[in-house]
């Protein structure tokens, strides 16, 4: 579960334990969704009038293509988080730090923050190893498992264009 009673969270702290799923409805398109649920472990408390802190641990894995290869690849994806929830209209709601809420609602929900810090410690881009040698760019077989007689590409490369000019300036 992560969505929480406010006026319980006002009079003592929550242990968060839940699970943000694949297919909730916090995840919009184009997001890199994990492979399973991402686990949120942590604590919300009271950090003011109208506001909450949380502090705790999400962990969970995704499925990325392999930056040289396109093999799929599965990453671990564990953070550290801190969110502040503060209600809306307070001064600091300008802030990218803290989350607004509805200061009518009853239920204070987490899984948005959860969101973007998840999408924000996912990497960018993974390899299947250290020494993959990727596709080749001729014919595209993979350089990792097989040998292609393909010419090797070398020589001429985007930046002979800018020499040539560079070499007629005066």
């Amino acid at each position: 579960m992560l969505s929480f009673d406010v006026r319980s969270l006002e009079s003592h702290a929550a242990h968060v334990e839940g699970q943000l799923a694949p297919d909730d409805s916090v995840w919009e398109n184009g997001d890199v969704r994990p492979a399973g649920p991402v686990r949120v472990e942590g604590r919300l408390s009271a950090a003011g009038s109208s506001r909450f802190y949380f502090n705790g641990r999400f962990h969970g894995e995704t499925g990325m293509p392999c930056r040289r290869c396109l093999t799929d690849v599965t990453v671990q994806v564990a953070e550290d988080a801190h969110f502040i929830f503060s209600s809306v209209g307070e001064d600091s709601a300008d802030d990218p730090d803290v989350y607004p809420f509805d200061p009518h609602a009853h239920l204070l929900d987490i899984r948005p923050a959860v969101r973007e810090v998840w999408l924000l410690a996912v990497p960018g881009f993974v390899q299947c190893r250290e020494d993959c040698r990727g596709l080749c760019a001729t014919c595209g077989i993979d350089l990792n498992y097989e040998t292609c007689d393909c010419a090797p590409v070398g020589g001429a490369n985007e930046w002979d264009a800018l020499r040539a000019i560079r070499d007629q300036l005066p």
